[in-house]
């Protein structure tokens, strides 16, 4: 049985909307960047990661944010910085920008796709239709993707401050429905 909700032109189904309502209000996020810029600004005191901040104050309005760091694009250290904000930490949903591009240094998809238990193929393939709207073509370039990881949703999003945005109108409001399936 459906029953209509007015979402843009979307419809839900009444289950989602009753799994919804069972979901946590908040979550325990962190927030992980990969940028060498960003990085040495960082090791320089300058801040300049305008992403990572969006994806701060974006989960801090109903969220806990529990840790945010800045990394280069360095497979070794972006590992164990995930495993950090796992077991020390206690992250239940982790967001990554940065690193998912085309270029040599973009090593954010192919270090953590392999470490995925399940894939949510989902958010990338909202994500490049959200963008293609906008965008056009180039969105082909795109490889944002999420995933499931030691029972911890992994997002990982562009380094764009615009690609930021697309991407938390999808997941953001998400974020406690994809943690109660968890813990299912």
């Amino acid at each position: 049985m459906k029953k209509e909700f007015k979402h843009g032109e979307m419809m839900k189904s009444e289950s989602m909307e009753i799994h919804k309502k069972k979901a946590p209000k908040s979550v325990k996020a962190a927030v992980l960047t990969l940028s060498d810029s960003k990085y040495q600004d960082m090791q320089n005191s300058k801040d300049t990661d305008l992403s990572g901040r969006l994806i701060v104050d974006s989960i801090k309005e109903k969220n806990e944010v529990v840790h945010y760091k800045v990394i280069p694009d360095d497979a070794d250290l972006l590992v164990p910085s995930i495993e950090e904000m796992i077991m020390e930490h206690g992250a239940e949903v982790i967001i990554t920008t940065g690193g998912t591009g085309i270029g040599p240094r973009d090593i954010t998809i192919e270090t953590l796709e392999p470490l995925f238990e399940k894939e949510l193929r989902g958010f990338g393939e909202i994500f490049r239709y959200e963008s293609y709207k906008e965008l056009g073509t180039g969105v082909i370039m795109s490889r944002a993707t999420a995933g499931i990881y030691k029972n911890t949703v992994i997002v990982s999003m562009p380094g764009s401050p615009n690609a930021v945005k697309t991407g938390l109108k999808i997941v953001v409001p998400e974020l406690g429905h994809l943690v109660k399936h968890l813990k299912e």
